[in-house]
């Protein structure tokens, strides 16, 4: 019965103090975030940092020790590349420095080679110059011997 009594005065339509309760609760809303929330996360957040939450100063120092890890390995690999590059420019200048000298001495060795050549095709032409008329001369001496006997 009580019940009935309290159904009768509930409105479905709301009125003008809608707003008013609508203004007390977001008066509500700051209240608590000046006077609770703010001063509660503050001290979570003081906490977190001093004892080396995800945005602490242990979480800035891991931080900053991945960043100098990264740039340090990439530094290295940057020197090793240059290092590469070096040793290669020199084995490059080693490669060509070799050549030359076997160019320079395949030169020699043809220069010599075509020098004893033309002094033995020199002999050569002696010799045959000089079997010539020594066979000349003993063919001379055999005719005579033959003609004589």
């Amino acid at each position: 019965m009580y019940l009935l009594a309290f159904a009768e005065s509930i409105q479905l339509f709301p009125d003008g103090t809608i707003f008013i309760h609508i203004a007390l609760i977001l008066v509500m809303i700051w209240v608590l975030n000046r006077t609770l929330f703010r001063p509660i996360n503050r001290v979570i957040e003081a906490r977190d940092k001093h004892k080396g939450g995800a945005g602490g100063e242990a979480g800035t120092i891991l931080r900053d020790v991945a960043e100098k890890e990264a740039r340090y390995g990439k530094e290295m690999l940057d020197t090793r590349s240059k290092g590469y590059e070096l040793i290669e420019k020199e084995q490059k200048k080693a490669v060509a420095l070799r050549e030359e000298e076997i160019g320079n001495v395949k030169a020699e060795v043809a220069e010599k080679f075509d020098i004893g050549k033309a002094q033995v095709e020199k002999q050569a032409a002696e010799t045959r110059a000089a079997l010539g008329k020594e066979a000349d001369k003993i063919a001379d001496s055999i005719a005579a011997s033959i003609l004589r006997a």
